[in-house]
This record gives C-alpha cells, structure tokens and sequence, in this order.
C-alpha cells in the first residue's frame, strides 16, 4: 500500500447490531459502539503515521449483506480514493457474509489500493500469510449467520403455531400489551374506527367513499395514528408523514383482515435467505393460523356479511361513491340480464341492462321507488308471520355463537363424507380379491358386512349432522326476522340480510308485471 503524502488516510466502521444487544447484560459494553470506537481510536493514536479521516456507524443492522446505510458511504468513499486504511474491530464488524468480505476486503480493496485491518482477529490485507486465516473466519462467520437465521425461523414459528404475535407493529385498532410483547390489546381510539369502517361498508358506502369521509372526518390514517403515538414504521414514502391519507387498499384491508374477530394468521411472507432480504409470498395453505388469540372488535356475524358482500358487491355509482339499495341485486326475468338504475328529473328507475339482446322483450322500466315498496311490503310480511318477541329477548343470553357451530357442523360434514368415499373405494378391491380366490367366500360375507356396517353408521351420522345443521339456520333464519318488528325504511343492509336476487318480468296485455323474490334466508 502506497502512502497519500505523508499520513495513511484512515476511516474506522463500526457496528452494532440487535443480536449483540440481546447478548448483552446491563452492565457489559464489550460490544458498544463506545467501546469500539475507543479501541479503534487509541490503535490509530499508537500509530505515528495513521490519521483519522472518518467514522462510519451503523446501529441496529445485521452484518449480512450490504443493506446498511454507513456501509455503504464507506464503499462509495473508498471508490473515490478518499481513504488509505479500512480499520475495524473485527472482520465479522465489517460482514459476516463470505461474498461481502471476497468481493471488497480480497478483491476491490487491492483494486483500489485500501488496506484493511480488524484488530481482535488480526486480519491485516497487508499480511499475505494471513489470507487464509481471514478467509477461514469469513467461513465461520457464515456459518453462524445462517444458524442464527435458521435458529430465529423456527422460534418464529413456534411463537406462531401457539398463537403469539410475532410482528413489532400492532394493526390498526390494536396495540402490543405492555406486560407481553406476543399479546394483542384493543386500543380504545382506533378500535372505534374499526367498527365505523364496517359499520360504513355495511350501510352502502363504497371503498374510496368511506376513504374520504374519514379524511374529511380528519380522521388519522394507521401510519399517521401510529406515528401521532411515537411508534416508528419503516415506511417509505414520498409524501410527509402527516400527509399520508386514507384510501381504499387501507379500508379494504381492515375489512378483510381476521384479526378483528380474534383470529391470528401469520406466516404470509418471508425472505428468500438471511442473505437476500427479498420478500416472497407464501401460498395460503402455508399460513399459520389460530383463532381466539385475542379479544374481538367486530363480531364474528357482521365480519362474515362483509367478506359475502365483498365477493358479491357491484360497481358503486359514479356520483357519490355509494351503492344504491337494489344494486347487484335485481334482473330481467326474461334474459337474466342485470337491471341497472337510471336518472331522470323526476324519478328513478331499474332497466335491463342487456341493450344488446335485441329479443329481450323486457324493455320496459320499473320505478325505483314503486320497487321498493313493493320489497317493503313483502319484508314486513315476512316479518310478521315470523316475530317473536320471546325468542328475540332469549338469543341476546345465548352465549353459542351459532355461525361458529354451523361452520363445525359442516367441518363434520365434510369429514363424514371423506370416509364414505374411502370406504366406497375399498369395496372393488374386496370384490377382486373374491373373484381372484385370494379370500374365501366366508371371510368376503364377514368383510362386506363389515362394510355395510360401517356405511350404516357413516350414512346415519351424515343424516343426523344434516338435520341438526338445518335446525341451526331456521334457528339463525328466525333469528333475522325476530330482529326486526316491523320496518317503516329500507336501507342496504337490510336488503343485504334478506334478499338474494329480485328478478322483474316483463309487463303484460293488462299492465301488470311479474316479480320474484329469492330470500336469503
């Protein structure tokens, strides 16, 4: 190595990373960035012709890989030739990873004429014997990176497979316990946002509109909240802070997200290795999810009506962002088509939208209005013949939650239905081994009434697991109609609980139409 002028250009690294700080003990500094820079500064005061140019410090960050941000202004300066000497506790300080150190400290560093030194290992680029030696720690250092890393997945997994929170930042609308970081809290504040989310989504307003009324509410979006609170997120973004508004991903991520009903589902990303830190998505199947970790902020009901009418919502109207009260919901009875609504100065109305059909014979509109009390009637009827109160004051003390039983009931369903197939499948093979003489007659009558014993009690299971699921929805279905004892005005959610479609017929010789309704109960 060549002197510049008189003295050696020096820059000293330094690193700390989370791992050395878990290592630590209140009162040990051996891995501080104090205690570093010390031993460094007094190496360079010992010798007479080293002069201290710069000091680059990285805190928090791993050593694999060149994702620090000093790191990287110490390459750049040494590419520009501002320093002679690269001085280091250690080479695991500068990276652990063996590329890294085979890339800059063996190979660009005798490019652009830098010597490297780490002091508590003796690694000096200067020393041609010591190569080996280097190259042997850079192995171990490897080494080590990638058990820790396969170390930390694994309780990462565990700490998932029992139910623990595992990410540094709570969702919006909860926060990390103070007495456990793997617990969950409602946060009072934000949890009130939550339910006026759903509460918005269900009463027809769409995505975007439900954005703007929290933005015109000056409602805080989650990253502004968190940040308002003094929480830090790694967050990049071109905008300010405090400019980062609602929009319709934030809300429709809130409203799709399992966590509200008490439900953790983890794992859905991860990195491609400890050494590339990009993020690859898992397949559903690989997801860990465990439910009732934590306390609820939508019920379990009004968070399963939502995911139906996110898969099932139409387009919003252009006007207002808002979904009308028939929309996605009423068709042509005569070519299926959906009904539309249209404007006009005085009213509305609901026309097929099947313009090209040329044989519709449907071409006439219905009023929306004259619609709508038409499927007001025919809901308070409904209402009527089925409202009791008795029953409706006895389901607030149900303490079963009927949705999570019905879903079991269809779980056991599925599950009775598997062993009738597997049991199907086994009755050729015995067949075959008749026919072939590999069983005798006598041990063929023993298994087949083996046989059709077990699918007596598979068929009768199944016939008794389909009642009882029946009993649950009239029970859920009476549940609806006793909700309401009579209704005076329509709105969304309403015709959402009620109805599935309304098909509208064409109007006959005597004015009069057609009209069905599917209920949704």
């Amino acid at each position: 190595m060549i002197k510049n002028n008189k003295y050696f250009r020096v820059g000293i690294y330094l690193r700390l990373s989370n791992e050395d700080r878990d290592k630590q003990n209140k009162s040990d500094l051996s891995e501080s960035i104090k205690n570093q820079r010390n031993m460094l500064i007094q190496y360079i005061n010992s010798q007479k012709d080293f002069i201290l140019i710069d000091e680059y410090c990285d805190e928090d960050l791993s050593g694999a890989g060149t994702y620090r941000p000093e790191f990287e202004r110490l390459i750049n300066d040494c590419k520009k030739k501002k320093l002679d000497i690269v001085l280091c506790k250690s080479q695991s300080r500068f990276s652990r990873d063996m590329e890294i150190v085979e890339k800059y400290i063996n190979n660009k560093f005798k490019e652009w004429n830098i010597r490297f030194i780490g002091l508590a290992d003796n690694a000096d680029t200067d020393i041609k014997a010591n190569k080996k030696s280097r190259q042997i720690n850079g192995l171990v250092n490897e080494w080590f990176l990638e058990d820790t890393s396969n170390n930390i997945r694994s309780a990462f997994q565990a700490k998932m497979l029992h139910g623990e929170f595992i990410s540094p930042f709570a969702p919006f609308g909860y926060e990390i316990s103070s007495s456990d970081k793997n617990k969950l809290v409602i946060d009072i504040k934000a949890s009130k946002v939550v339910k006026l989310i759903y509460n918005l989504y269900l009463n027809g307003y769409g995505l975007m509109e439900i954005a703007k009324y929290l933005n015109n509410k000056d409602i805080p979006s989650p990253s502004l909240y968190k940040y308002q609170k003094g929480i830090k997120l790694n967050i990049i973004s071109k905008q300010d802070r405090d400019k980062i508004k609602w929009n319709s991903n934030a809300i429709k991520n809130i409203l799709n997200n399992e966590v509200y009903i008490g439900n953790l589902v983890q794992g859905k990303r991860t990195t491609i290795s400890y050494k590339n830190h990009k993020i690859k998505r898992k397949s559903s199947s690989e997801w860990i999810r465990k439910e009732n970790t934590h306390e609820p902020i939508i019920d379990k009901e009004v968070f399963y009506k939502v995911q139906k009418y996110l898969k099932e919502r139409t387009k919003v109207i252009k006007v207002n962002n808002m979904v009308h009260n028939f929309s996605g919901k009423v068709f042509c009875l005569e070519c299926g088509s959906i009904m539309r609504k249209k404007n006009t100065k005085l009213h509305q109305y609901l026309v097929c939208s099947n313009k090209s059909n040329k044989n519709c014979i449907n071409n006439k509109a219905i009023r929306y209005d004259i619609l709508e009390n038409i499927i007001l009637k025919e809901i308070n009827k409904k209402i009527t013949t089925y409202y009791d109160y008795q029953y409706l004051c006895s389901i607030n003390k149900m303490k079963e939650n009927s949705l999570d039983k019905i879903k079991h009931l269809q779980n056991e369903i599925i599950e009775v239905n598997n062993n009738l197939l597997e049991l199907k499948k086994y009755l050729k093979p015995l067949y075959n081994d008749k026919v072939n003489s590999l069983i005798t007659i006598e041990q063929f009558k023993t298994l087949i009434n083996t046989y059709e014993k077990d699918k007596f009690i598979y068929e009768n299971k199944l016939k008794l697991l389909n009642k009882e699921l029946d009993n649950y929805k009239n029970k859920d279905n009476n549940k609806l109609l006793s909700k309401y004892k009579k209704i005076k005005k329509l709105n969304r959610v309403m015709i959402e609980e009620f109805i599935k479609s309304i098909h509208i017929g064409k109007i006959d010789n005597n004015l009069i139409r057609d009209i069905y309704i599917k209920w949704d109960f």
